[in-house]
């Protein structure tokens, strides 16, 4: 994906690994185009823009609170060109996602169904890979703490 701003992170991984995506996190939401919604739905991007479209006609969401405009610099042959590229945000990602009728969609909607049940339930959501990765950084500190310790005392 482009880059934006602010530090990558992978939201979503779909059960049969086909899709994973690195999305970017900015203004505490993150943002896809069109084209990384169409992967993640498994889709073509056509679709994608005219749910979008409906969304926006039928005042589900409002335009100026769901979508952000960059300029991203695109290499085309020798030269560099600036291009203006569409953000949308989690609102609209979701809003696509419960219209998009497609298997990765259907795989998009029940992670995010258990993601909010967890939330509403347990007050919050847990991200298993991350607390995996932080448990094992912990766990190796853990052991050159133990390591220069034992070096330091038989000194």
């Amino acid at each position: 994906m482009e880059n934006l701003n602010k530090g990558e992170i992978i939201i979503y991984t779909s059960d049969d690994g086909s899709v994973s995506l690195d999305v970017k996190l900015e203004q505490d939401t993150i943002w896809l185009t069109q084209k990384a919604m169409a992967k993640l739905f498994g889709v073509k991007i056509p679709a994608i823009n005219k749910h979008i479209n409906n969304i926006y006609k039928e005042e589900e969401l409002q335009k100026n609170s769901t979508i952000s405009i960059l300029e991203i610099v695109q290499k085309e042959g020798n030269r560099d060109v600036l291009r203006e590229t569409a953000y949308y945000n989690l609102d609209m990602i979701i809003a696509v996602g419960y219209r998009v009728n497609s298997k990765k969609a259907t795989q998009f909607r029940i992670w995010a169904t258990s993601v909010l049940r967890d939330f509403l339930t347990k007050g919050y959501a847990v991200n298993e890979k991350l607390l995996q990765a932080q448990k094992s950084k912990i766990e190796a500190l853990q052991t050159s703490v133990s390591l220069l310790s034992r070096s330091l005392n038989k000194q």
